[in-house]
Parts: C-alpha cells; structure tokens; sequence
C-alpha cells in the first residue's frame, strides 16, 4: 500500500528524486522484529530478519514466514510496540537538506504501513509505499498484502515512482541497508550503502558505517558538484 503527500504535488515537477528504505534507515529499529517482540516471538522473527538481510534466502520468502508468526498479536499492542521506534540520528536533517536541494523524497520499504505512514509524516515524505498487515477483528491474521512482497519489487516502486518525475531510474539517489534494496542499488544513479550488511556494499557508490544519517549530506553534496560539473562541460 503507498500513500503519496501533498507536497508531493509541488514536487512532481522535480527532475532529482531520493529513495530510502525505512528500517535500519530512516528509523532505528526493524519493524517487524518490534513487533515480533510484542507478540512473544521475538528470537525466531530476529533470526529470519537476519538471514533475510544478509541475502541467505529469498525476502517473499522471509517476510511470509516472519508475518505468519504474528498471527494472533492484538492491533492496539502493535501500534504501542511500533509508536516506540525511534527515527535514525540525523534522519530528520537529512531530509529536510535534500529538500532544500529540490529533491523530491520516498520511503520504499518492505515494512508495513503500521509504521511506515507515521515516519513519512514524521519526515514529510512525498511517496510512501510499503505493505499492509491483515488485521480481523483488531488481531493481526499473520497475513500480508501489498507491492512489496515479492523479490526485486522495490526496482518496479522506483520505476514508477520516478516516471511520476519524468525521470529514469538511473537518475534517482538511494539509500539502504539490507539485501532487499540491491536491486534498485543497480538502477540508481548513486547508491549509499548505509551501516549495511557486507552482501550490500559491494553494490554501493558509498558506504557510510557512522551510525548518525548527516553523514549523508556531504555525500549528496558532492553528487549535486559532479552533476553541476558534468551540465557545465555539456553546456560549454
């Protein structure tokens, strides 16, 4: 499920777009694991969740057994467990820089909107999309729908979201940390690989291990150098 801000209106006419991915990102925390630990499976959760980001099996895979252990958690323990969540250091300078810059922002994640909605909003993200759990009688069924289920389904999010832009993929920034976002580490423009697994790195234009996301922006301001350097040669 995806939600898209009004801010974003103003920003669709933005030909410079950066992802992130939310858990281990733009928060400190893994969603799922909080959960996982709310309805008393947290070892066996964490243990997938692991695996998952270190690219040992397939994420459809990890997310359909993780989301099944939930079965039976009450939906006002989740939202307690989830309100607890902390954003990254730095997360809410660095967004609000790379729109000073004119980027338009997104926050693509294989999370749930049980959390995701309230960090975009924390953030003034312009598109969020993630999954959505399926919840029956305000209990959790260990049942998952959405856009982000299944391998490589971030590459078709950032497709999309960046033809809303009139822009290519291979112009867009992003910024992950797991397994899940090597596939749209290979489209990007420039790829930021942040306190990331080692399987994540190898597929990153830079790698940040400073647990704090201002470390960012000089990154991104060397991007916007190099890109400003390129359209004066271009326009020479």
């Amino acid at each position: 499920m995806s939600y898209t801000s009004d801010l974003s209106e103003r920003s669709n006419s933005s030909k410079k777009l950066i992802v992130f991915d939310m858990d281990s990102t733009l928060i400190d925390a893994e969603t799922i694991d909080e959960l996982a630990k709310a309805a008393g499976v947290g070892q066996e959760v964490s243990a997938i969740t692991e695996r998952a980001m270190k690219g040992e099996i397939n994420f459809s895979q990890a997310l359909t057994e993780r989301v099944r252990l939930l079965n039976g958690l009450k939906l006002e323990d989740a939202i307690k467990a989830l309100e607890k969540m902390p954003l990254m250091p730095g997360a809410k300078e660095l967004v609000s820089f790379v729109k000073s810059r004119g980027y338009a922002t997104a926050m693509v994640s294989g999370g749930f909107t049980l959390s995701s909605e309230r960090v975009g909003k924390l953030l003034g993200i312009d598109h969020v999309v993630s999954n959505e759990l399926i919840v029956k009688d305000g209990i959790i069924t260990g049942e998952v729908i959405g856009s982000l289920t299944a391998q490589n389904s971030k590459e078709l999010v950032l497709e999309e979201i960046a033809a809303q832009h009139g822009i290519a993929p291979e112009d867009c920034i992003v910024v992950g940390d797991g397994a899940n976002d090597i596939c749209i580490f290979k489209r990007a423009r420039y790829a930021i690989a942040f306190n990331s697994k080692p399987i994540l790195r190898q597929h990153a234009d830079v790698v940040i291990i400073e647990k704090n996301l201002k470390a960012v922006i000089p990154v991104i301001e060397s991007f916007d150098l190099d890109q400003r350097c390129v359209s004066c040669i271009r326009n020479a």
